[in-house]
């Protein structure tokens, strides 16, 4: 069975999920190479591709991982969810040691994933998470091998997003609006 990552109460509907509230798992500061750990998640596998926006489920707010937020994504060892690397990052959730080791241990690179070797992990996990009746996953390749991302960190989403509510047009449906009649006296 895999490890699970950041799968809280508050992004499902049903009590009880296997990671507890996320208002239980935030510290006010991270462990030391969170960055790395951030970086790390961010390249992990992504086996199931949900089409969908989320938000903060703490501050209500858009983020870079909010656009598929619901994915799941692998390690070969461990199973998260899309937008987890957000919340390490902006909430510094603890983080279980088994998982800081393994990654440690990895030097922060993400392994190639042997698939005949992982799949029968992840059909005993699936159900864990809510996805009994998801399709059995199957990959036509043999081996999944990581691949390079250019990952957007938090600093750089809020500038981009910043910068994009400055630069949209005022008015309704990106019309500009008309200027208005000076008042008649």
């Amino acid at each position: 069975m895999l490890g699970l990552l950041g799968f809280y109460d508050e992004f499902d509907d049903r009590s009880g999920r296997p990671n507890g509230s996320i208002h239980d798992a935030v510290r006010p500061v991270g462990e030391p190479d969170e960055a790395d750990l951030v970086a790390y998640l961010d390249a992990g596998h992504v086996l199931i591709d949900v089409m969908e926006a989320g938000h903060d489920v703490i501050t209500g707010d858009a983020h870079r991982n909010s656009p598929g937020c619901s994915s799941l994504v692998t390690d070969g060892t461990w199973l998260w969810r899309q937008d987890f690397p957000h919340y390490l990052e902006t909430h510094h959730v603890s983080l279980p040691e088994a998982f800081v080791e393994h990654v440690r241990g990895l030097n922060y690179r993400m392994p190639t994933i042997t698939v005949a070797e992982f799949a029968p992990h992840y059909d005993e996990t699936m159900p864990l998470v809510g996805w009994a009746s998801a399709v059995p996953w199957r990959s036509t390749a043999t081996v999944l091998v990581p691949e390079p991302r250019a990952v957007t960190d938090k600093a750089q989403f809020d500038e981009a997003a910043s910068a994009q509510f400055r630069n949209r047009p005022r008015g309704s449906r990106g019309r500009p609006r008309k200027p208005r009649r000076p008042p008649r006296t």
